[in-house]
């Protein structure tokens, strides 16, 4: 019986420790600045003072257009990155973002785990909630970043075919979602602050419509986030950094390895 008990238990413990380094395996392929399954925009170019500021998972009244007034009064650029149902609920913060000069990517329609998705089911999620940008604002955006940094082959060599250029972060998450006070968020953030540097924020929940969807209103509280854009933008203003959307950022990008290929060649 003894032999059977430490038998069953090392049956066990092996189980563990492949469940755990199969865990450490996913958090290092899905690591945002993972470039195996193909290139994405992760930061800026070094030795520019620049930094792009972006948000997920909106537009969400009221925070949104909160964050929206504060980008305003601080003369600021940001890119909000869109859920396609949230778009097609609230088309007039959408419209704003474009109007105040501030940049749209492609979030999908529903905030789904695209890896999980086949090659129609990913294209049908991005060209609807395309749809519902150009309805909402008559541009259509060429940025995209997958939900949850959630990324393989197929995925990217889908976005890429509907001519979209995907986009992660170089800032380790706030992890904004836990509801975190503003000083942590803001804390978190300016920690990894460098030249160049993609700032991931939250102005929404997964694309929640909370009007519709009867949740709990702390489920699309972002307040936190409207207070940690204050904070944000202060100290790096303070510090000399200028803030660019993403495709100011590409621009950037393509101009520094043109300036590289030249002094190379």
């Amino acid at each position: 019986m003894k032999v059977k008990k430490w038998v069953a238990i090392r049956a066990v413990l092996a189980l563990a420790m492949l469940g755990l380094a199969g865990f450490e395996a996913y958090r290092i392929v899905e690591n945002p600045s993972n470039q195996l399954f193909g290139k994405t925009l992760v930061r800026g170019p070094r030795g520019e003072r620049v930094v792009a500021l972006t948000y997920d998972d909106g537009p969400n009244p009221p925070y949104t257009q909160q964050i929206l007034d504060v980008l305003r009064a601080e003369h600021v650029r940001a890119t909000f990155f869109v859920v396609g149902r949230a778009v097609q609920a609230y088309p007039r913060i959408v419209r704003r973002e474009v109007e105040d000069g501030d940049a749209i990517g492609n979030h999908t329609w529903n905030h789904g785990h695209l890896v999980l998705y086949d090659g129609s089911d990913l294209r049908r999620t991005m060209e609807r909630t395309d749809a519902a940008i150009f309805a909402a604002t008559g541009v259509h955006t060429r940025i995209m970043r997958p939900p949850y940094g959630s990324r393989d082959w197929l995925v990217l060599d889908e976005v890429r075919k509907l001519g979209y250029t995907p986009v992660m972060w170089s800032v380790p998450l706030a992890m904004d979602w836990e509801y975190p006070p503003a000083k942590v968020i803001a804390a978190r953030v300016l920690r990894y602050v460098v030249d160049g540097a993609i700032i991931d924020l939250h102005d929404g929940n997964q694309g929640i419509v909370c009007a519709r969807a009867h949740v709990a209103q702390r489920v699309c509280d972002r307040s936190a986030d409207v207070a940690a854009t204050r904070l944000i933008v202060d100290a790096l203003k303070r510090e000399g950094y200028r803030f660019v959307t993403i495709p100011q950022l590409l621009s950037m990008e393509a101009i520094a390895r043109r300036k590289s290929a030249r002094a190379g060649g």
